[in-house]
């Protein structure tokens, strides 16, 4: 199926739930079947299943960075403050910078971890314990805890640092040269992938550092998903999503990316169902789809129009897809 032919593509717009926001959104998680959806300033709004929102300040200024666990969305701010959010509107402030310092990166730990940085030093919080830091050699661009095990990846200019804050030796450290900003780990722990300042993203093979060049993106990458089974992962940053294998023992080294959902427009956000192989992806011209992996079969969800879509998620039952855009226009899909 084909948006160049519109009568072949089966269209679910009439089934999505609006959600008025009143502004843009930079991000949503979901909390159970509640929708977070992060403001760009100060606040967040909380969407039932019907659509009714509760707005929640959380913030002083703007809001540079969340993660969410399924218990509670986490918060960084241009204030200097970690806030957390959980489903019943209560706000707990985490920490406050002692330099009052951007809190811009955010990372949760299945374990109930915390990870935060601000400039060049990364904080973690154990569930149990005192907070730790460590000081990176240049400033923190993304960070994302491994599956196993309390270890922190650790993106910043020229690689990687990978930072076990419970154990006293040197972290280790996996190179590669320019500004690597978004990062995450394969569920099965095998592989790191980084999104870089330029148009790429580089990965590694944890067992023996093996580097991965995933090249050819006529814009930078600022989304990245994991499939269902992470067997690819899927990227916005092109005119399609390009999912990369990671099936094999080598990932993708060697094997060409898939290519699904082409359009006259850039995909800007990307987000896997957590249970099918299917995503659905956001476009610069504010068209949303959901695509099945398989074969590339596609669903319209939001016709475009408007701003480029800015947030995208589903729950983790993946029976509600959320989606907002840069012009504060959400909603939910029902599944």
């Amino acid at each position: 199926m084909s948006l160049n032919d519109p009568a072949s593509i089966v269209s679910v717009t009439d089934r999505v739930t609006k959600v008025a926001l009143g502004a843009p959104a930079i991000a949503v998680h979901f909390l159970g079947d509640v929708a977070v959806f992060v403001g760009a300033e100060e606040s967040v709004s909380l969407a039932n299943d019907e659509g009714e929102t509760t707005s929640v300040a959380i913030h002083g200024g703007g809001i540079l960075c969340t993660a969410a666990d399924g218990k509670r969305v986490i918060a960084g701010g241009d204030d200097g403050k970690l806030v957390a959010v959980d489903a019943k509107s209560q706000v707990e402030t985490l920490a406050t910078d002692a330099k009052r310092r951007w809190i811009d990166n955010v990372a949760i730990h299945p374990d109930g971890a915390v990870a935060w940085s601000a400039g060049k030093t990364a904080f973690v919080r154990p569930p149990k314990g005192e907070d730790k830091s460590f000081d990176m050699p240049s400033t923190v661009g993304g960070l994302a805890f491994a599956p196993k095990g309390l270890r922190l990846g650790v993106a910043h200019y020229n690689g990687v640092t990978l930072w076990f804050p419970n154990m006293s030796g040197r972290p280790e450290f996996l190179e590669w040269k320019g500004s690597h900003l978004g990062i995450t780990f394969s569920a099965d722990n095998r592989f790191l992938v980084t999104s870089m300042h330029e148009s790429a993203l580089h990965g590694w093979r944890l067992a023996d550092a093996r580097h991965m060049r995933m090249t050819g993106y006529p814009s930078r990458v600022r989304s990245m998903s994991w499939s269902a089974g992470g067997k690819f992962l899927a990227t916005s940053g092109s005119d399609s999503v390009i999912l990369w294998p990671f099936g094999s023992k080598d990932g993708p080294m060697g094997k060409e990316p898939a290519m699904l959902a082409p359009l006259q427009a850039k995909a800007t956000v990307v987000a896997c169902h957590p249970k099918d192989e299917i995503f659905a992806v956001g476009y610069s011209d504010g068209t949303i789809l959901m695509v099945r992996i398989e074969d590339g079969a596609e669903i319209l969800v939001r016709r475009n129009g408007g701003e480029p879509v800015s947030a995208l998620s589903w729950n983790a039952k993946g029976t509600l897809l959320a989606f907002a855009t840069e012009d504060g226009d959400a909603g939910l899909l029902p599944m």
